[in-house]
């Protein structure tokens, strides 16, 4: 993806005295930024209502009349992408920090440093227009390419999609690797729906568990007579995807046996029905899928190479959900709207608590366990927003049981080295996302950053 270029935002000053809105307002203009002064928080919540920003720079004490954390809220509901910034007192810190748990980007410390004001605003407006590119670009490929049910704005997710768009319209073979859960029948329905062979079948089945009699006849079908109980001809998946694709689920448990049988077909374009002598031609493009090591498994004669390289065509690794936490949101809020439309529910999201658990957990089950759970928790939520109280017991447990094990690690050393591997795990869990560790941690972006720098972690 090309880098962002510098970021111009449309920015919201709330301060009640003049003086410090005319000075705040003339050192973000000499960076380019468009800038709107509001004199009071009821006319900046009426701004928020009817403009958008993509910043908002408000002041926590705004004298009578609706706080700066009661236009953090207007932002919130009427500007969701806009990123508040809170100017504060230094009483008053505890209150932003709060704040940032609620949903402001960061605060800053009176009296105002002008550059410390412009370096936050520089980050916020940044990280706005990455974010806008991401939606621009997810948008692009929804529209051209169908793939809008494969969520996710990591690095990772994004490279799948450009490899997806690329190889979808080709006749190629493509090999998925991921865990089980991570999606990969939805990655292979998303090639086909974008290939030349859209208008045919995508046909889907499962090698593993099968034995080599059981899988032949479901791929290749039979003839009358074939075996006791054959009393009529039936045509395999591979005659079913004629024309279109076949996709074969955990191939690398495919019986040895079966999967000379399968090269055949492959190397011929031909199958033979159980009992019958006489080839069919097919026309089937190959999509492929493993939880499993399948180059290990060649190399320990348990898969044969000459198949693997059959195929492996175009391969591509989904990464596990933990290895990009940063899509849970996303996924969340995608997974809510879609268990809303088929149960007829109301709720309306998660709140930060329940959002920071489900951040926290492992999904071993990857997407289809959080699926799962969402899907659970929509249905027997008590009001419209999720939380804690509507997490299952083992997801809702886990916290507990991670703090405890960390505890123990970090049992007998100092409390500096302790909260440099605290803070150097955090940014590993949520993929370096200095936000989303901040407000896990319960502390300020700025905090973060100092500490980081302070204690050299390597992110």
């Amino acid at each position: 993806m090309k880098p962002v270029e510098k970021a111009i935002a449309d920015i919201l000053i709330v301060e009640d005295e003049d003086a410090h809105a005319e000075a705040m307002q003339e050192g973000l203009a000499r960076l380019g930024h468009r800038c709107s002064v509001a004199g009071d928080g009821a006319s900046a919540i009426a701004r928020l209502s009817s403009q958008h920003f993509d910043i908002v720079v408000t002041d926590l004490m705004l004298g009578e009349g609706p706080d700066g954390l009661a236009v953090l809220e207007a932002a919130r509901t009427h500007n969701p992408g806009a990123k508040v910034i809170l100017v504060t007192a230094h009483s008053s810190v505890s209150t932003c920090r709060t704040a940032l748990q609620q949903g402001a980007f960061d605060y800053i410390e009176k009296p105002l440093d002008l550059d410390e004001l412009r370096a936050v605003v520089e980050r916020a407006a940044a990280d706005t227009a990455q974010r806008r590119l991401i939606r621009e670009l997810r948008q692009r490929l929804d529209e051209r390419y169908g793939f809008e049910n494969i969520i996710g704005n990591s690095p990772q997710m994004l490279a799948i999609l450009e490899t997806l768009r690329r190889v979808a319209p080709t006749d190629l073979s493509v090999l998925i690797l991921g865990e089980s859960g991570t999606g990969k029948e939805l990655l292979a329905n998303a090639v086909h729906q974008n290939s030349k062979r859209a208008e045919g079948r995508f046909v889907a089945i499962n090698c593993a568990g099968l034995s080599e009699t059981l899988l032949e006849d479901e791929l290749f079908g039979h003839v009358k007579g074939a075996y006791t109980g054959a009393t009529t001809d039936r045509a395999g998946r591979f005659e079913h995807a004629d024309g279109g694709t076949l996709f074969l689920d955990e191939v690398g448990d495919m019986p040895l046996a079966m999967q000379a049988k399968l090269l055949r077909v492959l190397e011929n374009g031909e199958v033979v029905r159980v009992g019958s002598n006489e080839p069919i031609r097919v026309d089937v493009r190959i999509i492929s899928a493993t939880n499993s090591d399948l180059a290990g498994r060649v190399e320990a004669h348990e898969f044969r190479e000459d198949l693997y390289f059959r195929v492996k065509g175009v391969t591509m690794e989904i990464p596990a959900l933990r290895s990009r936490r940063e899509d849970i949101p996303l996924l969340i809020d995608h997974m809510i709207r879609q268990a809303n439309t088929e149960h007829g529910t109301k709720v309306k999201g998660v709140d930060a608590e329940c959002r920071r658990v489900l951040m926290a957990y492992p999904w071993p089950g990857n997407v289809r366990q959080l699926r799962n759970v969402i899907e659970n928790m929509v249905v027997l939520a008590a009001g419209d927003k999720l939380t804690v109280d509507d997490l299952p017991p083992e997801i809702h447990r886990r916290p507990d049981q991670i703090a405890s094990a960390q505890l123990n690690q970090l049992a007998g050393i100092s409390l500096e080295e302790a909260e440099k591997e605290l803070i150097r795990n955090t940014l590993k869990m949520v993929g370096g996302n200095r936000e989303q560790a901040a407000h896990i941690l319960g502390i300020g972006e700025r905090t973060l950053y100092r500490k980081i720098k302070e204690y050299g972690i390597d992110e």
